[in-house]
C-alpha cells in the first residue's frame, strides 16, 4: 500500500480521533489540527504528502486557505470535508484547487480511498476562473448522498469543456444541472442556448440547430442563424437528446467530430464554438440494440455522465425542497405558506411519479388553496391525486395516490398500536402475523374481484397460479373464494 504522511485539521475532536485511527490503521503518519493557526505553525515545520481540513474553522475558512496552501506546495493534494453539503461548496472547492471534495457525514473507507488517490497523484489540480458569487442563490437543493455525489461530478466538469451527458427520469432537474455547469464555468458570460428535440418537427430540427440560407427549402425567405451560432463562445443544451432522428444524429455527430458545420443550403464551413451538454430520460443503450441511436454518437456524447436520482429516492430532500418551493412561491407574491412536519413525512411516503416538476406544482397549489397557514398532511394528501393528473393517465394517476394513501394509513395505525401496547405484552412473531393479517384480506379481495377465476387473480397480483394456490391453503381461504362467497 502506498502509504505517507497526512495532515489531518479539524476542530471537532470526534473526529479528528475517528480519523486518526482510520489513517493510521491504513499505515499512514498521521499528525492533527484543530485550526487555521495550528495548520500553518505545522506547515512550516513540515509539508505533508496530503492535507485534509474542515471549511469551518475556529480562526478561518478552510477553502479560502487552499490557494496560499498551494502556492508554497503545489504538488500536495488537498481534501476538503464539509457540513455544508451544497452545490457551491463542492464547486468552490474544486475551483480553489481542492483534489476532493468529501461531504460530511463522510464514509471511512470513502477518505481512505480519496487519500491512497491523493498519493498516487504526481500533479496537483489545476485552477479555474473563481465564481463572482459562490454563495449566492443555489441552483440546486438537496443533501441527500445521491445529490452530493451529483454536486462532486458537476464540481469536476465545471472547469472545462468536457461534453456532458445527463440522465434522469421527467422532472428530475436536468435543465437546471445544466444551466449550472454554464453558470459556474468559464463561459458564463456567453449565451446558454437550450433545444428540446421533442418539441420540434422532425423536417426542422437540421435547420434549427444549424440555421439555414435563403432558398434552402419552401418558405426560407432569408438566412437564419441556427443554436449553433446563436450559442456561439457559451453552451448548447441538446435537451431529449433521445428523440433526435437518425438523420440529425448524423450531421451532429461530423459537427462533433470536426468541430465544423454548414448551414442548411450553405457550404462554407463555421466553427461551433460551444459546449455541449445533452440530456435525455430515455434508455439510449437500448435504442442504439434497436437501431434508434447511433452508438458512435452515444460515445461522443457520454464523455461525463451525470445520472440524477429520482426524487423519490431522495429521502429527506423532499421536505426541503417542499420548503423551498413554498418560500419561492412566498417571493412571487403567493399565500406565504409553511410546511407540517406531518406532511413533511406525508411528502417523503409519496412515489412522485413527476418527480421534483410536480412537488413543485404541488407547493405552489397548496400555497394558494391551502386553507391554514401551515399545510398538513391532510391536506397534502387531498390535493396528491388532483397534481398527479393530467401528468398520468387516468389509472396511473389514480392508482398510485390510492396506493399510497393505504400504505400511509396502515403506519398510522401500526404506530398507534405500538404506543398503546407496552414491550411485555407482545407476543414473538408480530412480523410474520402482520405479514398474514395483510395477505389474507388481500387475496380474498383479488379473488372476488376475479370471481374466483385464480388465473386472473394470479395475473392481478404477479404471480404464478401454484403460488396463489399454496398461499390460499396456507392462509385457509377457500379456493373458490368469488363465486359462492361474498366479502
Amino acid at each position: 500500500m502506498n502509504t505517507g504522511r497526512i495532515l489531518v485539521v479539524d476542530d471537532d475532536e470526534a473526529i479528528r480521533v475517528v480519523i486518526n485511527e482510520a489513517l493510521t490503521r491504513d499505515g499512514h503518519d498521521v499528525a492533527l489540527a484543530s485550526s487555521c493557526a495550528e495548520m500553518n505553525q505545522m506547515l512550516a515545520q513540515f509539508t505533508p504528502d496530503v492535507l485534509v481540513t474542515d471549511v469551518i474553522l475556529p480562526d478561518g475558512n478552510g477553502l479560502d486557505m487552499i490557494p496560499s496552501i498551494l502556492a508554497s506546495s503545489p504538488d500536495m493534494p488537498v481534501i476538503v470535508l464539509s457540513a455544508q453539503n451544497t452545490l457551491s461548496t463542492a464547486v468552490r472547492a474544486t475551483e480553489q484547487g481542492a483534489f476532493e471534495y468529501l461531504p460530511k457525514p463522510f464514509d471511512l473507507d470513502e477518505l481512505s480511498r480519496a487519500v491512497r488517490d491523493a498519493l498516487k497523484r504526481s500533479t496537483t489540480a489545476s485552477k479555474s476562473v473563481q465564481q463572482d458569487n459562490p454563495d449566492g442563490d443555489l441552483p440546486l437543493i438537496g443533501r441527500s448522498p445521491a445529490m452530493q455525489h451529483v454536486y462532486r461530478t458537476i464540481a469536476r466538469v465545471v472547469p472545462n469543456d468536457l461534453t456532458v451527458l445527463i440522465l434522469g427520469e421527467s422532472g428530475t432537474g436536468k435543465e437546471l444541472v445544466a444551466r449550472a455547469i454554464h453558470d459556474m464555468g468559464s463561459r458564463r458570460n456567453r449565451p446558454f442556448v437550450a433545444i428540446n428535440m421533442a418539441a420540434i418537427p422532425r423536417e426542422l430540427i437540421e435547420a434549427d440547430l444549424f440555421g439555414h440560407e435563403r432558398g434552402a427549402f419552401t418558405g426560407a425567405q432569408g438566412r437564419v442563424a441556427g443554436k449553433f451560432e446563436q450559442a456561439a463562445g457559451g453552451t448548447l443544451f441538446l435537451d431529449e437528446i433521445g428523440d433526435m432522428p437518425m438523420e440529425a444524429q448524423t450531421r451532429l455527430l461530423r459537427v462533433l467530430q470536426s468541430g465544423e458545420f454548414t448551414t442548411v443550403g450553405g457550404n462554407r464551413p463555421i466553427k461551433a464554438n460551444v459546449r455541449i451538454i445533452a440530456a435525455t430520460h430515455k434508455n439510449l443503450p437500448g435504442m442504439i440494440t434497436d437501431g434508434g441511436f447511433r452508438e458512435d454518437l452515444y460515445y461522443r456524447l457520454n464523455v461525463v455522465p451525470i445520472d440524477l436520482p429520482a426524487l423519490r429516492e431522495r429521502g429527506n430532500d423532499i421536505a426541503l425542497l417542499a420548503r423551498h418551493f413554498l418560500e419561492r412561491a412566498a417571493r412571487e407574491g403567493l399565500p406565504n405558506k409553511h410546511l407540517g412536519d406531518d406532511a413533511g413525512q406525508r411528502l417523503v411516503a409519496y412515489e412522485w411519479p413527476g418527480n421534483v416538476r410536480e412537488l413543485e406544482n404541488l407547493m405552489r397549489r397548496l400555497a394558494v388553496l391551502g386553507r391554514t397557514d401551515t399545510i398538513t398532511a391532510a391536506q397534502v394528501s387531498e390535493y396528491l391525486v388532483a397534481t398527479s393528473s393530467g401528468e398520468q393517465d387516468q389509472a396511473e394517476h389514480v392508482a398510485v395516490p390510492q396506493h399510497d394513501d393505504f400504505e400511509f394509513a396502515l403506519e398510522d395505525q401500526f404506530r398507534k398500536l405500538l404506543s398503546s401496547v407496552s414491550d411485555g405484552e407482545f407476543r414473538p412473531g408480530m412480523y410474520i402475523r402482520m405479514l398474514a393479517t395483510l395477505e389474507r384480506p388481500l387475496l380474498r379481495a383479488v379473488m372476488m374481484s376475479a370471481k374466483g377465476n385464480q388465473i386472473k387473480a394470479a395475473s392481478i397480483l404477479g404471480i404464478n397460479r401454484n403460488t396463489l394456490r399454496k398461499k390460499l391453503s396456507d392462509l385457509g381461504i377457500d379456493p373458490s373464494w368469488g363465486r359462492g362467497h361474498r366479502p
